[in-house]
């Protein structure tokens, strides 16, 4: 395990205070680009953080199992005046899908896990904003909190952030048929009996006419798809880890937890049908099953919707089963990510033998794509499944879309089901709409 001023230990020092200004992202015209991003609009939950006072990273998942523990268990924090009556996280990150190390150049940055307490934090709150500053508990640790709040104070932008840059034209590539024959493999698989169910993803390259602006394109995502959470993490090199994800893997808050089961999917042209269909409703049904048997051990209550309902979102509909939870005394929130990640929904049934099948044959390095990210602390945790997601540095973005195949499945309609998930990428990406094929 590697840290930067590490977690057990170290103490830090923090100030607060509240502005009349609504809109977190808007600090990116002070600030410079944000070091993380997280909002989900339909809930009012808006956070931006510049700079690090802390990292903790990890190379493995007994080591990001260690380090999510820990975060979630205590903190050392020394507030100077008011303390906020709820912050969140404070630390901000994410880690791998899968429990190898990072095989493509492009998400070592990143690394295996990687979870950041930034030097400075501001969050939507009920009559505006809050702003939070940390320091390591040292000789001039208060000098640099107060200064942090005080240029904040002094220039925050009041007005909304919208996007503002022209359309970026955009170059892709993606081989259709490499992913089809992975489909058919797949296929291969379940109708042999080695596999229920296979999620397999694919992804597209997209180069930029100029490099991307990293604000506009959070600006476009979260004002198109405000039914998701919005994501931003950065690493060192310049590397933008975003997307707009549908799927919570997990929401703390004391001992009550949230999830839910989403799998099945259609276009929004197709919603009325996907209640019914068979091949839908049996991929849709073993990602509840497995949530609830995973949970048991953790909680002593564990409830779920009779009936999935519809997730309407702008270029695909899901089918979403709310899933509910009294966690027992002592289960926090590391372990909760533990038992879930991860579910069919991103892996498959058998989880093993899927994930087996998936290291042998997606041929993608899938980095923290359908991996967990969202914030911890000690008072709970708000962890996504990174889904809709690209990694992006300077011109060249790399998306990430998958399919779920299960009996009946075909790899063209697979196909054309990734090509609608990429939708969302790509419009917030170029800034305008994208054609597609039938």
């Amino acid at each position: 395990m590697t840290t930067h001023n590490p977690a057990k230990g170290q103490r830090w020092v923090a100030g607060m205070m509240t502005l009349a200004s609504a809109d977190p992202l808007a600090g990116a015209g002070l600030l410079g680009v944000p070091t993380l991003y997280w909002e989900q609009p339909l809930e009012q939950e808006a956070i931006a953080g510049w700079g690090e006072a802390a990292v903790m990273e990890a190379r493995s998942p007994t080591e990001a199992s260690e380090v999510l523990g820990s975060l979630s268990s205590h903190l050392e924090l020394r507030w100077l005046g008011e303390a906020p009556a709820r912050l969140p996280g404070p630390w901000f990150g994410g880690m791998r899908f899968a429990s190898t190390a990072p095989a493509d150049a492009d998400w070592k940055a990143l690394g295996f896990a990687r979870w950041t307490l930034p030097e400075l934090l501001v969050w939507r709150v009920a009559q505006g904003m809050a702003v939070a500053a940390f320091a390591p508990e040292a000789e001039g640790g208060e000098d640099l909190v107060r200064s942090r709040l005080e240029r904040v104070r002094a220039s925050f932008p009041a007005d909304y952030r919208h996007p503002r840059g022209a359309p970026v034209a955009l170059e892709l590539s993606s081989s259709r048929e490499g992913f089809e024959a992975r489909v058919e493999r797949a296929l291969e698989a379940i109708a042999a009996g080695r596999l229920q169910k296979v999620v397999m993803a694919r992804s597209v390259e997209a180069e930029g006419s100029r490099p991307f602006d990293v604000v506009d394109v959070l600006a476009r995502l979260r004002e198109q798809n405000p039914r998701c959470v919005t994501f931003l993490f950065r690493a060192p090199g310049d590397v933008a880890f975003l997307g707009a994800t549908p799927e919570t893997l997990c929401r703390v808050d004391g001992r009550v937890l949230e999830t839910e089961a989403l799998a099945g999917s259609a276009a929004p042209g197709q919603a009325d049908g996907l209640g019914a269909s068979d091949k839908d409703r049996r991929e849709h049904d073993s990602v509840v099953r497995y949530i609830l048997a995973a949970l048991r051990p953790l909680a002593d209550h564990v409830t779920a919707d009779q009936e999935p309902r519809l997730l309407t979102l702008k270029n695909v509909v899901h089918l979403r089963t709310g899933i509910r939870a009294e966690l027992r005394e002592g289960v926090t929130a590391s372990q909760v990510v533990a038992a879930l990640h991860p579910t069919p929904a991103v892996g498959g049934v058998p989880r093993d033998h899927s994930l087996g099948f998936l290291h042998e044959h997606e041929a993608l390095d899938r980095g923290w794509y359908a991996g967990p990210v969202g914030w911890i602390g000690p008072s709970g945790a708000h962890m996504a499944v990174a889904l809709r997601s690209a990694l992006v540095r300077g011109a060249h973005a790399r998306l990430f879309v998958g399919a779920g195949i299960v009996q009946g499945s075909s790899s063209a309609t697979e196909w054309r089901e990734t090509e609608m998930k990429s939708l969302a990428m790509l419009r917030a990406l170029g800034g305008g709409d994208v054609r597609r094929e039938s």
